[in-house]
């Protein structure tokens, strides 16, 4: 496919919105609710309740309250960046299956942003005694709970943390989780493991110096811009530049209030201040993406001087956590393609189909599935298997073959796989001095990796499941007689897998139109003496 860039990606988070309600992806909730106890959870169940991913929203609450019951003027929306591929890709200005081949393009020809005065995201700007003062500063935010019942604070969760190297001036713009300390106080976790945060690099410069860390905290920004955050990209690339290489058109920015930053313009909310490079602060407990609660860590607190915001401003959050979540998504839909790409187009793997990242509880980055074609080459698997667990520090601790006929997003069907078509004694390897993955803190500075090899290294039998054409049959009665609803999840139906021969596929065909009697006179016809019982005819017949 040829690569591509959009021309059509909304530039700020009101245009996405519309664009969201046009094409039946937002729901808008009026009724009260209180952004400490019921808007994440309300949010969440479209992830746990078992909806497909096709049914997910997103969510705009106009009429947000506090547990102290304080009324907020400013609406909360949820689900907006990636509830769904659909949502994501309209973010995108792009079609899901082209999203990989829009990122190849944006980092190979960013454009450099545009800095213009009288920003949007400054209309409204709060210095001053209106940080302190009571219900002022970061109170005035309807900032949710995300993980009510563990959460220690509100957080800030849908990020564009900016922070500049204080020795070459290049910026960097990481989505890092910021909780609330005092309305003119936040605490950021910036992850400090191998290719964790480029923010951290930042702050280790500063420290060095005995300086603060100017910082400005992004809420808000056009989706485009929004999702170079999670991307991980190298430190010193300029995700802003990147983004207009997304977009096919420079970003505009702007001058930060109190702080020597640029910011993305047309943003919804920024908070300008300096990060304490001297004295770390406790902060969570805080619910992760690993899918565990974070305890108590000391991270990095930042003294506010500015909050400035549009007149009619959204805050945006997003459902992390246990995944799936809206997190996994916008990571899903861009690192898949660009783990294929890698192993398709860089390492020219060759007989390999696909790249899956097991999203339900492990949230992608442990453990991948790799698809190959049948009869791929042994070595070509093992070079695919070996790509996939080193492109990224944080990626691929497990990484499972399979051959293509097997649903990597099934994952019974590749433990059957696993089951069925790997010898461990060969097909199995255990590789050590791995850097720490993410996930809970543990005593344990390394880790390994587990590669397997569980593809079908012979053509097999078919699987034994009814055959399509009576399946999908059997549907339409089951629709017929209303009986519940069905989610088929692959494989529901017989398949080839290469094992097969005329006589057999003769056989069930007469068998299915009644005609099984015919099939015993054949096999009268083709009785033996002194064979042992459970020895395959080919063996006998075909002198094998």
């Amino acid at each position: 496919m040829t690569q591509k860039s959009t021309t059509h990606a909304p530039l700020d988070m009101h245009e996405h919105l519309k664009r969201l309600e046009e094409r039946g992806l937002l729901v808008t909730i009026d009724r009260p609710i209180n952004k400490d106890t019921e808007i994440h959870p309300l949010t969440r169940w479209q992830f746990q309740g078992g909806l497909p991913e096709d049914a997910r929203r997103a969510f705009l609450f106009t009429n947000v309250y506090g547990s102290d019951g304080r009324k907020f003027d400013m609406p909360v929306v949820v689900g907006a960046l990636a509830a769904s591929p659909a949502i994501y890709a309209t973010g995108m200005g792009a079609d899901v299956k082209d999203i990989g081949d829009v990122w190849t393009h944006g980092m190979n020809n960013p454009i450099a942003p545009v800095l213009i005065e009288n920003a949007p995201c400054q209309e409204v700007v709060m210095t001053g005694a209106d940080l302190t003062k009571e219900g002022g500063g970061l109170s005035s935010l309807p900032v949710p709970i995300s993980t009510p019942g563990f959460d220690s604070a509100p957080y800030f969760t849908s990020t564009l943390v900016v922070t500049k190297d204080p020795e070459t001036g290049i910026r960097n713009m990481g989505t890092y989780r910021a909780g609330l300390k005092a309305n003119d106080r936040v605490c950021l976790r910036m992850a400090t493991r191998l290719t964790g945060a480029g923010g951290y690099a930042h702050w280790l410069k500063y420290h060095e110096l005995g300086q603060p860390m100017p910082c400005a905290i992004v809420i808000g920004a056009s989706p485009i811009v929004q999702f170079t955050g999670p991307q991980k990209l190298a430190i010193d690339d300029d995700e802003m530049a990147i983004a207009g290489g997304l977009a096919g058109r420079a970003i505009r920015t702007c001058k930060a209030k109190t702080v020597d930053l640029e910011i993305p313009a047309d943003s919804e909310i920024v908070i300008e201040g300096f990060i304490d490079t001297e004295y770390v602060e406790p902060e969570g407990p805080f619910g992760e993406s690993h899918g565990y609660i974070a305890l108590e860590e000391f991270n990095m607190p930042m003294r506010v001087t500015a909050i400035t915001h549009r007149k009619k401003a959204v805050l945006v959050s997003i459902i992390s956590q246990v995944t799936p979540s809206e997190s996994s998504v916008m990571k899903k839909v861009a690192y898949e393609p660009l783990f294929f790409n890698h192993l398709k187009k860089a390492m020219n793997v060759k007989g390999i189909t696909g790249v899956v990242m097991h999203e339900p509880l492990t949230n992608l980055r442990p453990v991948i599935f790799l698809k190959f074609k049948p009869g791929s080459v042994k070595s070509e698997v093992w070079r695919g298997l070996q790509g996939a667990s080193s492109l990224q520090a944080q990626c691929g601790k497990i990484v499972v073959a399979v051959s293509d006929d097997v649903d990597p997003n099934n994952a019974d069907a590749v433990f059957w796989s696993m089951a069925y078509r790997s010898n461990p004694i060969e097909d199995i390897l255990i590789v050590p001095n791995r850097s720490r993955s993410h996930g809970p803190k543990h005593d344990t500075t390394l880790n390994s990796t587990l590669l397997i090899d569980a593809t079908a290294k012979h053509a097999m039998p078919p699987l034994a499941l009814p055959g399509q054409e009576f399946m999908e049959n059997a549907q339409k009665i089951w629709e017929e007689l209303g009986l519940p609803s069905l989610a088929p999840k692959a494989p529901w139906h017989g398949v080839h897998l290469g094992d097969w021969g005329k006589l057999w596929q003769q056989f069930a065909e007469s068998a299915t139109k009644g005609n099984w009697k015919e099939n015993g006179e054949i096999t009268l016809k083709r009785r033996r003496k002194g064979v042992s019982p459970e020895t395959p005819v080919r063996k006998v017949e075909n002198d094998v």
